[in-house]
């Protein structure tokens, strides 16, 4: 029932993925939100997430900020963290936003992930695009009136998702 706002993976923090594994996996675009997964909403980039996109650079990834805020916000970070792509007013989890970042990265839905912190717009967008996508928890508990609304509506989903891979993962121990 609530398997289409699953994410294909879940982690704590934007910081913690491995993406030399992605990139040694074939994956070679990185779509990011940027409020709440990759610094608390309505900050500037930080030294962290300057050093993560330099980090994936020398990888050789492309990345896209892909965010529902407007242009100032989103173009600003953008420079800061010195990604030549980003799209703002993004429509998530329209599927158009998606599909454009990989046309500016140049890569396929097979070799592109995104990164978000939000059920709703980010994985149900991504999903929907075929992309595979990470959620992470917000870094800041601060967000605007309609997102911590919809906070209340992901903790109902998250507890299935949990449960589900708990369930699907003791299987699997069954088995062996």
């Amino acid at each position: 029932m609530f398997e289409t706002f699953y994410p294909d993976e879940d982690v704590v923090s934007t910081y913690e993925i491995p993406f030399e594994k992605l990139h040694d996996n074939g994956i070679r675009g990185v779509i990011f939100d940027i409020d709440n997964t990759l610094v608390p909403h309505g900050a500037p980039a930080d030294a962290r997430a300057k050093r993560l996109f330099l980090r994936l650079r020398k990888l050789g990834m492309e990345t896209c900020l892909l965010s529902n805020n407007k242009e100032p916000r989103v173009a600003s970070f953008a420079r800061a963290v010195g990604s030549s792509h980003y799209i703002y007013k993004g429509n998530k989890p329209g599927i158009k936003g998606y599909r454009r970042a990989m046309e500016l990265m140049g890569t396929a839905a097979g070799q592109t992930v995104f990164v978000g912190d939000q059920l709703f717009t980010d994985v149900f967008g991504a999903k929907r695009a075929g992309i595979h996508n990470i959620l992470v928890r917000p870094i800041h508990p601060k967000e605007e009136i309609q997102i911590v609304f919809k906070r209340f509506l992901e903790a109902v989903v998250l507890y299935f998702y949990h449960r589900d891979k708990k369930n699907k993962s003791d299987k699997l121990g069954n088995r062996e």
